[in-house]
């Protein structure tokens, strides 16, 4: 058979406004916005987005995924002039490439300063973790500019904070900051701003040392089970319970803590 390849592989080539960087040793992949000074994320730009959290999840070196930004702000959102130019097929695929995040099967975490407005609010709304700082500042601005969100943004604030607080985000473009993203519980943690790079290591770090096979389960069924009644939630918890106490880092981990010693987990 002659040598397959996907068109979009292409995309990689050259990726627009970010980089990535993979350090093996500490089992680590960053994701960099840099276009500075705020970082505005183009059309293009998100289909390479989905395109390399699809290839990181397929790395067997990286555990954990960082998405982070140069400068002193995460993102101030898309490009306005590129929805315009924008085909209507290609719109409606925003959402499925900013839903990349929380596809992946390995923790993502948002490390987000400054303004992270519109689709930096929504692919970080899209991530496991966002830690916060205390300059940092969330909003849907689009009823500015005669829109709604279109990346998930509403759906996915909803489900963490509710209806009314989402109207009044959403309705009236309000801004969050990082101390009240933290308290309606948007933001994983809010710590200095000087601070950010240093709690996004020692949350790295915290979460390479649990069973990857483990995380993963735990990262889907919670997906999983976000809509679902109670009771279908409660099986599907049972049998991926079950199918996690054939696994090996199971059995390590209880050896490890009947013998007092730390797990070395394998994920699998």
């Amino acid at each position: 058979m002659s040598q397959l390849k996907h068109p979009a592989h292409s995309l990689l080539d050259n990726l627009n406004g970010f980089s990535v960087v993979i350090d093996a040793a500490r089992e680590r992949a960053d994701i960099i916005l840099e276009r500075p000074p705020f970082n505005i994320i183009e059309m293009p730009q998100r289909d390479q987005l989905r395109l390399v959290f699809e290839s990181l999840d397929e790395n067997p070196a990286v555990r954990v995924i960082v998405l982070r930004a140069v400068g002193q702000h995460f993102s101030s959102g898309g490009d306005i002039k590129g929805f315009l130019e924008a085909t209507p097929e290609h719109v409606s695929k925003l959402a499925w490439n900013i839903a990349a995040p929380a596809r992946c099967s390995k923790p993502v975490i948002a490390a987000n300063r400054g303004y992270c407005f519109g689709v930096g609010f929504e692919i970080s709304l899209a991530c496991d973790f966002r830690i916060a700082t205390d300059t940092t500042q969330y909003a849907l601005p689009e009823q500015k500019l005669g829109q709604i969100p279109g990346s998930g943004g509403s759906a996915r604030l909803q489900k963490m904070v509710g209806i009314t607080r989402t109207k009044d985000v959403v309705m009236r473009s309000r801004r969050i900051t990082g101390p009240q993203a933290a308290d309606w519980g948007i933001a994983t943690e809010c710590v200095p701003d000087a601070e950010l790079e240093s709690a996004t290591d020692k949350l790295v770090d915290e979460l390479r040392a649990f069973s990857p096979i483990a995380q993963r389960t735990a990262k889907k069924l919670l997906n999983d089970t976000e809509d679902s009644p109670l009771s279908v939630a409660i099986e599907l918890e049972g049998h991926c319970y079950s199918r996690l106490r054939t696994s090996d880092d199971f059995r390590e981990g209880v050896e490890a803590f009947h013998q007092k010693r730390k797990a070395s987990f394998k994920g699998s």
